[in-house]
């Protein structure tokens, strides 16, 4: 084969030679035109027409015949054909056909709250997180900090009533009713819970500075000390014996608390107790063994250590002051308390330095030693609402309050004529220090008296199926910390998905949101940044995935709702529940009693 590389003297003597050609043959062809009107008429023969395409066939052969004669000369190359590739195989891909999804598979593929729902049952157990100075995050761990929730290996499986935690030490009761301990001020060796107190069925423990407060299904009070050692060597009490006239001496040092009625709930502070009976009154005792209560937390005037009545310092008094009120809720923060009576009338006393009794502070006077009334109602004052407290929590230097505010009609209104009369609004109210956004209102206020609306928690409602109505949304359980606080939400839920409901019927529980001191990782977020508005968490068994993109959906913690379900071969009733400590968070799974 030749290819052309340049000739440009050949190709222009046969360009000219075919026009010369060409011209003498068109003089020679006798071809005319003729206009006749508007019409164009061609003259000559079909001989003619015949001899000229002769004529072209000819001089097209004879000029390539020319230019294939001259290509040696104008520098054609000689081209060969490359040699055939190999063979290449060819493999067809089939796609495989996945397996199908059997129907609870399904459900755990689209619903990540399903999924949390079913592993909470599944793997009951405690999620810890935050400061590890004291080994109660981790106990078998000696890092300072644990950044993500975890779960503690020792409570795998297990159910229990109740759990408190500082960042030096932890307490749980265990579902037989005993009490567990551990963290370095309770044993320096010990690197897993332990058994103390056993054999009392206990039901709720609060815990103060130095010392464990629990009571008893039958609405006994015992307190001992939070130390292993002080357990040990302290004095131990006889005990009564299921055999007649046959005592025997505790295993471990603690006391008791006796009122002249069963107490039903109790809530501690660093240094007092509130104990509230089944009748709706009101007592007082102190918690600590190290320091007595100095800053009207007790509700009593001029209870001091120096004017105190003869009998143990930890004796309880009773806040004659609220006798006839038939308290419901009670709360204590570090050195404040709050009680919230049957009408939904909140009373404050204790410290209020910062605010955290929902008054102003006084610098002059920056305790109450009286139990005074909050004037919730002046908060909704030109709102056309009624207001009534329906519970209460504290912790740290803070005081939150739950509120129930009904429509109602206004002077001079008439009812049958506006929209809304009797519908029910839920508000949370927060006061105290907002420092580390403990607040929880989207703002870092030093000192705040005045309790103020929380954004985040308040004015919530949903549509709720069964009954087609809107409905608000109000909070189940409110947990404070020293610095900060989680709120589970009380919103619609649904646990009753199972194998005879379609497959799209998925499970979900409440939602919960955080807020307030980050410093100790203890709002789950693996950040250290405080957080002034509540936020959602990522699931307790998410594990953080560095170096890669952020997913597209965005999953957050939820809680599972009481239900009866099957743990360990047997069918029980329980719940997850929240609770934040001094520094420290936890998420456990509570048997219902």
């Amino acid at each position: 084969m030749y290819a052309a590389r340049s000739g440009p003297r050949a190709v222009q003597d046969v360009c000219i030679a075919c026009r010369a050609s060409g011209v003498n043959a068109w003089k020679r062809s006798g071809t005319r035109y003729q206009s006749s009107g508007h019409q164009l008429q061609r003259a000559g023969s079909d001989s003619q027409k015949l001899w000229h395409c002769s004529f072209g066939v000819l001089l097209a052969a004879g000029a390539g015949a020319a230019l294939l004669y001259a290509s040696p000369r104008i520098g054609f190359r000689e081209l060969h054909a490359e040699a055939p590739s190999a063979a290449v195989e060819m493999t067809i891909e089939t796609t495989k056909k996945r397996k199908a999804l059997s129907k609870e598979q399904n459900r755990d593929s689209i619903s990540s709250q399903h999924l949390q729902v079913k592993k909470s049952w599944e793997n009951p157990g405690v999620y810890a997180w935050g400061s590890n100075s004291g080994r109660v995050a981790a106990p078998d761990s000696d890092e300072t900090f644990v950044k993500y929730p975890q779960r503690i290996p020792y409570f795998d499986g297990v159910l229990l009533r109740d759990v408190k935690l500082d960042r030096n030490f932890g307490a749980a009761i265990a579902e037989n009713g005993d009490l567990l301990q551990w963290g370095s001020d309770f044993s320096a060796e010990s690197r897993q819970p332990i058994p103390t107190l056993q054999g009392k069925n206990l039901t709720q423990i609060q815990i103060s500075r130095d010392r464990i407060v629990a009571l008893s299904s039958s609405g006994k009070v015992y307190t001992l000390p939070v130390s292993l050692p002080d357990q040990l060597s302290g004095p131990k009490p006889q005990e009564s014996s299921w055999i007649p006239f046959l005592s025997s001496t505790s295993p471990v040092s603690y006391r008791t608390i006796q009122t002249p009625e069963k107490v039903t709930s109790i809530a501690s502070g660093l240094d007092h107790v509130l104990l509230l009976t089944s009748s709706g009154r009101l007592f007082t005792a102190a918690s600590s063994s190290t320091e007595f209560p100095s800053k009207g937390q007790l509700g009593i005037p001029g209870l001091t250590w120096t004017h105190r009545p003869e009998g143990a310092y930890d004796q309880p008094h009773e806040i004659t002051t609220l006798r006839g009120f038939n308290i419901r809720h009670i709360a204590a923060g570090d050195y404040h308390s709050l009680a919230v009576d049957g009408e939904g009338r909140v009373f404050t006393f204790g410290d209020n330095s910062l605010g955290q009794l929902g008054f102003d502070p006084n610098a002059e006077s920056p305790y109450i030693d009286s139990p005074s009334l909050l004037p919730i109602t002046k908060l909704y004052a030109g709102t056309s609402q009624t207001p009534r407290v329906t519970s209460v929590a504290a912790g740290g230097v803070n005081s939150f309050f739950t509120v129930d505010a009904t429509r109602v009609a206004a002077p001079g209104e008439d009812p049958s004529g506006i929209r809304g009369i009797g519908r029910v609004t839920s508000d949370t109210w927060a006061c105290g220090q907002g420092t580390w956004g403990g607040l929880g209102n989207g703002r870092w206020t030093h000192v705040q008296g005045s309790p103020m609306r929380m954004k985040a928690l308040s004015g919530l409602f949903e549509y709720d199926e069964p009954t087609s109505t809107i409905i608000p949304i109000r909070l189940a359980h409110l947990s404070v910390g020293s610095t900060h606080a989680s709120a589970t939400m009380d919103n619609v839920t649904h646990v009753g998905a199972h194998s005879g409901s379609s497959e799209n019927d998925t499970n979900w529980g409440a939602d919960v949101m955080w807020w307030g001191g980050n410093e100790y990782y203890q709002l789950g977020t693996g950040k250290r940044n405080n957080v002034a508005q509540p936020l959602y968490i990522r699931p307790l068994d998410a594990v953080e995935k560095k170096g890669k993109e952020k997913e597209k959906e965005e999953h957050r913690f939820q809680i599972t709702p009481r239900g009866r379900v099957k743990v360990n071969g047997r069918w029980v009733e329980m719940e997850q529940r929240v609770e934040c400590g001094r520094f420290v968070s936890a998420v456990y799974s509570r048997v219902c009693t």
